[in-house]
């Protein structure tokens, strides 16, 4: 018979309250394992129940991945949002002059169709991605060191080989490392390991290490346009209603239509996020209308109760008024 494991010591209280109200890590992924089991052992590593990432990594490509648990789940669509940054190591398969090489590299900066790998999880359609940067950071040929940015879901292995059929020697892609995602950079990253021995400090007592690596849900939606709105809007988000002109007390920064937006209340209470239907310059007004659809509410319905379509009782039926 074997002895019993021992029980694990529970979190101090600072580190439960960050759980139940939402963290991510930014997780250093190495490369061998997929997205998902690196999700996996955060879990494991936290003592929760659930996690879940966003924008997955092969499993041969190393970098940062977002790992969330608990209410910050709801908010993995926003970091999907953000553009991400690689350092990649293409191969050309035969002989390219310089000035040719750089000019196809500029060709791909911008917008670019791309049809995902046959071995992909998602649908193979053929879809638009926005190449901010692609740079030459080093060429030792036929291998060419890469430094791009691109919108999330950018496929930099069909990009390689795109590059090679543009330069008419075909290419491949040998090494992929995924050093930025939205405002965050690679030494913003935690590896495994890190996270396993800050959560074992903290159950010894010492929790400050493990709460750094815990990011507020804040630090996400932040990174977005925000609109405070008035508490009888906030209520009517809460219950999955889109937000009205008339609800808006104000914005933050300049945006355009169909620009995601984070909706807050006056004591800056993240509520929901959604799309906006107009620009910023056209929210406030008196003109009637829906300014913010498609929303995807954060908040608790229960503590915004509700604060519409409440009509006065009609009066009794009675002897009019000097009778």
């Amino acid at each position: 018979m074997t002895a019993a494991a021992a029980p694990v010591a529970p979190f101090p209280e600072a580190v439960l309250a960050r759980l139940a109200a939402g963290a991510f890590v930014l997780v250093d992924k190495p490369r061998g394992p997929s997205s998902h089991q690196v999700a996996a052992w955060a879990r494991d590593i936290l003592g929760v129940r659930h996690t879940g990432h966003a924008g997955t990594l092969d499993p041969n490509v190393s970098g940062l991945l977002w790992v969330g648990t608990g209410p910050a789940l709801k908010l993995i669509p926003l970091l999907l949002e953000f553009p991400k940054r690689y350092v990649a190591l293409a191969v050309l398969h035969g002989k390219v002059p310089p000035k040719e090489l750089e000019r196809v590299l500029a060709e791909f900066t911008g917008p670019v169709y791309q049809t995902p790998p046959v071995r992909s999880a998602v649908k193979r359609e053929r879809r638009v991605r926005t190449i901010h940067r692609l740079q030459l950071v080093e060429a030792a040929p036929p291998r060419l060191l890469l430094d791009l940015v691109g919108d999330s879901g950018t496929y930099v292995r069909t990009l390689a080989v795109d590059l090679g059929e543009a330069l008419g020697v075909g290419a491949h892609l040998e090494e992929l490392r995924r050093i930025g995602t939205g405002p965050f950079r690679e030494e913003d990253g935690v590896p495994l390991t890190a996270l396993q021995d800050a959560a074992e400090r903290a159950r010894a007592g010492q929790p400050e290490e493990l709460l750094k690596l815990l990011r507020p849900i804040e630090e996400v939606w932040r990174e977005f346009p925000l609109l405070t709105v008035k508490d009888a809007a906030a209520s009517a988000l809460a219950h999955g209603a889109s937000l009205a002109r008339g609800g808006i007390v104000s914005t933050t920064r300049s945006f355009s239509a169909g620009a995601t937006v984070a909706l807050v209340t006056r004591s800056g209470e993240f509520v929901a996020y959604g799309t906006a239907e107009v620009d910023a310059d056209a929210m406030k007004g008196s003109r009637p209308g829906w300014v913010v659809t498609r929303t995807r509410v954060f908040a608790d319905p229960l503590r915004f109760p509700p604060r519409w379509g409440a009509r006065a009782a009609p009066r009794a039926a009675g002897p009019a008024p000097g009778a």
